[in-house]
């Protein structure tokens, strides 16, 4: 070896070193990363270069990289036979602010025209990373020029550094990291493995950890998927969603425009969300290149798509120096339009091709579907077109689309109409249908405590209003039907209906004749433009702050053709004080109804003492 000679850090170097080792990097591990990726670089130019040299000094070596660690030692080592570095390149690439050799050669690669090359990050500041752990870094490198020496670089990153010259070097870089004691850690075979596994599990060449190859799973998404069987998607699935089923759907796809883009994604087979466990965090990672990004990007695709596994490899996206964040945030929300907008076609042709399959995800994620189109507005009219309903006119267990439903509607059907309940039974037991089914008039059903959020939400359809069926702003038009024989006429309706508003007062907003009702007596309709009685009932169940203080304002409609009814306009003349008992209770049976009775025990007092009226 010759002298070693000296050479100090410029001013700006020192300060990178510093911002590197104390603040740019949030995580330590992260140099190990840096400097496979940079190993990589090195390859790939090499592979280049090989098409178009004809001379490459010790060109029989593999391209692979090599790390190995010393625990007793201390010591961390990674060598590639990549396209190394002369003396200058070193002095060049390694003591130079931000200079980055992998920058300078895809600029070069631009300019030539020359296409896909697999380079990645900033090679002088990711080399930089290691000072986070190290106490002194040597670098032994030989470029690929045969006439070129090899070369020894060291430095503790302090302020100054060495080079000198080194015999029986070969091709391409040598790292060796002479931990600091606090690192120690990184001198551990297990500790690099999962480092490696985590960020450089798809690097496109064998990393090799003492003598093990790590990286085993090939980066699937940027294959041909004509070419992939389904075992090997499977495989991929377990391995990136650190899963155990297998999913039941898969969109793998490629895109030049507006973004480089090539993603894969799967819908694993159940919900975890289903079953009351922890929110699912979002687990599509975010690649450039076949690096990993971040495993967990949080805007990367909309909340209500959480459930969704998968990568995202954009070669598009500039990356900041550490590629802990990318610099600009437009870029990453076009790359969400472009994969949630691919979703949901997928989606749709899945509901269109493959119906049963497209049911059974439902059953299980259609609550995130519904989630997006209550508080989306970007996609809220696609996904309104992919949520299902029973209905009033469908089998038990069939469901309906929106547009279905419109196609139905009667002429001059301004409305969509819906009815929130716990199931189809308990709906189809009240008294809200009746009139509908009357005049053939299609109610959607709807079971689950988001639907009717959807429903106040969206607050419309193709142009058709949703409105709740059990709301007093429901308008029907009059049966083609006559009076049922006895029932009252027009005149003692309207003279019951006075007296029913005067003796319940204030516990109702208004008392009117139903327009709805065939067989049963009355109905309460919510008479609250701002909360429904399932909303109401939810948040009683929570114990929302305000909820149930009050009495809900509703709007009792009586039904004159009911037996019922009838029996309660002649008590009102022959037994008044029965008559009072029989109209609140009417009034309670109807809340009860609508579950918006919010105290019993006054009602079972009052049927105690309508049944001592029973001769």
């Amino acid at each position: 070896m010759s002298t070693p000679q000296k050479f100090e850090f410029q001013t700006e170097i020192r300060q990178l070193l510093d911002i590197v080792i104390h603040s740019l990097y949030t995580e330590k591990e992260i140099f190990v990363r840096e400097l496979v990726s940079n190993a990589a670089d090195a390859l790939e130019k090499l592979r280049h270069l090989q098409v178009f040299e004809k001379e490459v000094f010790d060109d029989r070596l593999p391209m692979e990289i090599n790390l190995t660690t010393d625990d007793k030692a201390r010591t961390f080592t990674i060598q590639d036979f990549g396209v190394g570095m002369t003396r200058a390149e070193l002095i060049e690439n390694l003591g130079t602010i931000a200079h980055s050799g992998s920058k300078e050669f895809l600029k070069a690669l631009g300019e030539s025209g020359a296409k896909g090359a697999s380079l990645i990050g900033q090679f002088g500041v990711g080399f930089y990373s290691a000072f986070m752990v190290a106490k002194r870094v040597r670098v032994y490198a030989h470029s690929w020029r045969s006439a070129e020496p090899g070369h020894l670089w060291e430095s503790d990153g302090t302020g100054e550094y060495t080079i000198e010259e080194a015999d029986g070097q070969r091709r391409g870089c040598k790292i060796v990291v002479e931990l600091k004691d606090e690192c120690s850690e990184f001198s551990l075979a297990s500790v690099i493995e999962a480092s490696l596994k985590r960020y450089s599990s798809f690097v496109p060449f064998p990393v090799n950890l003492n003598g093990k190859r790590v990286n085993t799973i090939q980066a699937i998404w940027l294959r041909n998927k004509n070419e992939i069987k389904d075992e090997e998607y499977l495989e991929f699935y377990k391995f990136q969603a650190n899963a155990f089923d297998t999913p039941r759907l898969r969109l793998h796809f490629s895109a030049d425009a507006p973004l480089a883009i090539n993603a894969l994604l799967f819908v694993p087979e159940e919900n975890p969300e289903r079953f009351g466990l922890v929110r699912t965090e979002p687990a599509v990672a975010l690649y450039c290149r076949k690096i990993l990004i971040d495993p967990h990007p949080k805007d990367l695709l909309p909340e209500w798509l959480r459930f969704l596994k998968g990568v995202v490899d954009s070669e598009d996206l500039p990356l900041n120096i550490s590629r802990e964040m990318t610099q600009d945030r437009s870029l990453i929300a076009k790359l969400s339009r472009v994969l949630t907008r691919r979703f949901i076609k997928c989606l749709e042709e899945e509901a269109k091709d493959r119906a049963d399959s497209y049911k059974d995800f439902y059953s299980r994620f259609g609550v995130y579907l519904k989630e997006g189109a209550a508080l989306d507005a970007t996609y809220k009219d696609e996904l309104m077109k992919l949520l299902r309903y029973e209905s009033s006119l469908t089998k038990p267990g069939e469901t309906t689309s929106f547009t279905d439903y419109i196609s139905r509607m009667k002429d001059g059907q301004k409305e969509v109409y819906y009815l929130v309940g716990p199931n189809r039974a308990a709906i189809e037991a009240g008294p809200y249908l009746e009139g509908f089914r009357a005049r053939n008039l299609e109610v959607l059903f709807c079971y689950e405590n988001v639907d009717e959020y959807v429903m106040t939400n969206v607050h419309e359809f193709d142009g058709k209003r949703l409105l709740a069926a059990d709301h007093a702003d429901v308008k029907l038009d009059d049966l083609p039907k006559p009076p049922a024989e006895g029932a009252l006429t027009e005149e003692q309706t309207k003279t019951l209906v006075a007296w029913v508003k005067e003796t319940l007062g204030d516990r109702v907003a208004e008392v009117k004749t139903s327009d709805r009702l065939v067989d049963s007596p009355a109905l309460a309709l919510n008479a609250d433009k701002f909360m429904s009685p399932h909303m109401r009932r939810l948040m009683k169940a929570m114990k929302t702050e305000g909820a149930g203080d009050t009495p809900p304002r509703v709007e009792l409609q009586l039904n004159p053709r009911h037996a019922v009814i009838k029996h309660l306009d002649a008590a009102r003349t022959a037994k008044p004080d029965v008559a009072k008992l029989m109209a609140e209770q009417i009034l309670d049976n109807a809340l009860i109804a609508a579950g918006l009775l919010d105290d019993p025990q006054k009602m079972v007092a009052r049927i105690y003492k309508l049944m001592e009226t029973i001769s």
